[in-house]
């Protein structure tokens, strides 16, 4: 029995794939589209796609035209080539205005870039791309289903970008290019003030001001005059570590900074003794 199952099971096979083939290989535009058609709703998208392309051009201003460049677009999409089902998707949405697929198309043309969108520690122009067409998404569909999910959308891609800027400014700590660092780390907070990461930022930046104080020389002459550049660096030092316990006073790092705070007040004071 499940010998004779196996034969008709490979006889429907070959009987369907033979079908498939004849059918692509003729000329008769609307039994590729039905063909198509039943491949696609079947999930058997590859197919479906070598199908839809042959006769897109075919169909370009007939009534069936808008059910065709749908499903082409969005069979693109089920096979994971977004850069295509971007660009197709995009391509109906300006072909068919008043579309009632005008919304999923839209939405579905931003979110392919959002697939698009790397590992944060890549560079991030596509993920800049990306929020940019969701954005246009939201903003056109105020109302829409999909409001929710392209808002969550953004907000991950979001928190690349602030993943990508802590990270950089992160490394400068590291490496102890401490003034590049604390800039870094100035810049990060300008540009995502409402950030998760915001902690261990100004910790960071902290951290990286102090040990530029510690380890600075005391002055520089300049034409201008003499710089006090250790009295400075320590009194900014200081005023990032008040800024840091004001911000999160029972912060993990709060043990550590307040050690570091005592060293800065000792150091200060030498200036105080001097003067």
């Amino acid at each position: 029995m499940k010998r004779f199952l196996y034969i008709l099971l490979t006889c429907t096979l070959l009987a369907s794939c033979s079908q498939y083939q004849k059918v692509l290989k003729n000329e008769d535009i609307a039994a590729k589209f039905k063909m198509g058609e039943d491949l696609y709703n079947e999930g058997k998208f590859a197919k479906a796609n070598k199908l839809f392309a042959q006769i897109v051009p075919n169909y370009r201003g007939k009534p069936q035209a808008e059910k065709l460049m749908y499903l082409y677009s969005n069979s693109f999409f089920k096979m994971k080539e977004y850069y295509t089902a971007g660009y197709q998707f995009e391509r109906f949405a300006s072909s068919y205005p008043k579309s009632e697929k005008l919304e999923e198309a839209s939405f579905l043309s931003a979110k392919s870039y959002y697939m698009l969108s790397p590992t944060y520690s890549k560079d991030q122009k596509e993920t800049k791309e990306a929020i940019e067409k969701l954005q246009n998404f939201i903003n056109q569909f105020p109302e829409s289903e999909y409001l929710p999910e392209a808002n969550k959308l953004v907000k991950e891609l979001d928190y690349k970008l602030e993943k990508k800027a802590f990270e950089i400014a992160k490394q400068y700590n590291t490496i102890s290019d401490f003034p590049a660092s604390v800039k870094s780390f100035d810049n990060f907070m300008f540009d995502f003030p409402g950030s998760t990461l915001r902690e261990e930022a100004l910790y960071y930046r902290f951290d990286s001001a102090y040990k530029l104080a510690i380890n600075s020389v005391e002055y520089k002459n300049t034409p201008t005059g003499v710089i006090h550049i250790k009295k400075d660096r320590l009194k900014e030092a200081k005023e990032f570590y008040d800024a840091f316990k004001k911000a999160y006073a029972n912060s993990k790092h709060i043990e550590e900074v307040d050690k570091m705070a005592v060293v800065l007040n000792e150091e200060l004071q030498k200036y105080s003794t001097k003067s």
